[in-house]
């Protein structure tokens, strides 16, 4: 009876938490910008809305980022890649819907008609159409993640070298979007877009609903990351985290969970850029840049890695700091960022989601015994002090797991017999 109330309490809360989210962003955010005027307390400014979201878009890459991270122990150098890719496949049905209002009148990019292409490139035969440019949105990174990721975790690397190799990975993919060649608009990149569906994307009504299905994605996202962890998968893949090789002696193989999960934080990355590139405006290699992906580690450090919560707490808190201190004190910008990163390695080494959910006031006192704080703060690591507590009053000696576990495996594989 006890379980079944504490269920219930669990699925009410995060599908009130989520019923909640949703509201906010698809009928509260449109009725603040859209409904009252400029100078009402509660209005909700243009700039607010392009500023909260292009974050929005920051923290689906946070969160990506999180479920290698935090809870398979792969960290990527390179995620700014997969985030450009979706740009960039957004992008280029974006410069096609501009047709002959550009400078050159022509119906080839105005780029193109600077560098003296006659035609378009095979790859951009697709780009024509929306939904052929949504498939791309999904298929480039995937595809590039799968080959990539494949080999790499074929190959058993991790660690420090796998996120060199991603890093590396991303240079030079932006170093070959910087060349004219590739028709990807040299270091300029694509700009001046005029239009998506037919409709212009300077309008209030536009930007609305480009904000609303960025904030329902992020939603879904969550939701989907949520229930990936709560399963049997996530939990083999915190295992993969914290013992690779027992679980390989298991039974398990890595591969498929690792290669898995890595495609999947792609094509969230993807779909982040092209939900960023019609908000922002612009689509350059910059965007593929080294830096670019070490900041989303950045913002899943500082928020809290195997949360869930937290990446999007990070993204919100640097990304908010970055807008308003380039504005007020441009100079001290890198100094924030980097004495808050050291700050948070220091003193809050679970980030500030962990160390928000862990005050008394909700580990302890929040409805549905804990439960809403569970649903976020999801990680799970094996503890047998609760087993050693229990049989202590009862004069039995509990040692610690890892006293005979490690032992047993050792004997298993100097004795096995193939």
């Amino acid at each position: 009876m006890r379980s079944s109330c504490s269920l219930s309490l669990v699925f009410g809360s995060w599908i009130g938490a989520a019923s909640t989210a949703g509201l906010v962003v698809a009928v509260l955010a449109p009725l603040m910008n859209l409904m009252l005027p400029p100078g009402h307390v509660l209005h909700l400014s243009d700039y607010a809305v392009s500023l909260i979201g292009k974050i929005m878009c920051y923290a689906i890459c946070a969160l990506a980022m999180d479920l290698i991270w935090g809870y398979c122990g792969i960290l990527s150098l390179g995620h700014g890649l997969f985030f450009a890719l979706g740009g960039y496949s957004m992008g280029m049905y974006l410069m096609r819907q501009i047709g002959r209002d550009g400078n050159y009148k022509s119906d080839l990019p105005d780029f193109m008609v600077f560098l003296d292409w006659k035609e378009l490139p095979w790859h951009w035969a697709l780009s024509d159409s929306f939904v052929a440019t949504l498939m791309l949105v999904v298929l480039v990174p995937s595809l590039v993640a799968g080959v990539f990721g494949y080999f790499a975790f074929r190959s058993r690397i991790k660690g420090v070298y796998f996120s060199i190799i991603t890093q590396a990975l991303t240079f030079a993919a932006m170093l070959l979007f910087f060349r004219n060649e590739t028709g990807f608009g040299g270091n300029n990149g694509f700009t001046d877009f005029k239009r998506i569906l037919g409709q212009p994307l300077a309008t209030a009504e536009t930007r609305m609903v480009l904000f609303v299905l960025t904030g329902l994605t992020l939603l879904g996202c969550l939701l989907l990351a949520r229930w990936l962890i709560s399963r049997k998968y996530g939990r083999v893949l915190q295992a993969i985290r914290d013992a690779e090789s027992r679980v390989m002696f298991s039974g398990y193989s890595p591969l498929p969970y690792k290669l898995s999960i890595w495609i999947l934080s792609a094509v969230m990355c993807g779909i982040a850029g092209a939900l960023y590139v019609p908000q922002v405006g612009i689509i350059n290699p910059g965007e593929m840049s080294p830096a670019q992906s070490i900041e989303i580690a950045i913002w899943t450090a500082v928020g809290g890695r195997a949360t869930l919560i937290g990446p999007i707490v990070g993204a919100f808190l640097v990304n908010g700091a970055k807008s308003w201190l380039t504005v007020t004190a441009p100079e001290f910008w890198l100094y924030f960022l980097g004495a808050l990163f050291i700050a948070v390695t220091l003193f809050l080494p679970g980030g500030v989601a962990r160390a928000v959910l862990n005050l008394p006031i909700l580990r302890d006192h929040v409805r549905g015994e804990r439960s809403f704080v569970e649903w976020f703060d999801t990680d799970v690591r094996f503890d047998d002090r609760k087993a050693r507590a229990l049989l202590a009053p009862a004069g039995i000696a509990c040692p610690p797991a890892l006293s005979y576990v490690e032992p047993l495996v050792r004997y298993l594989r100097e004795h096995a017999v193939n």
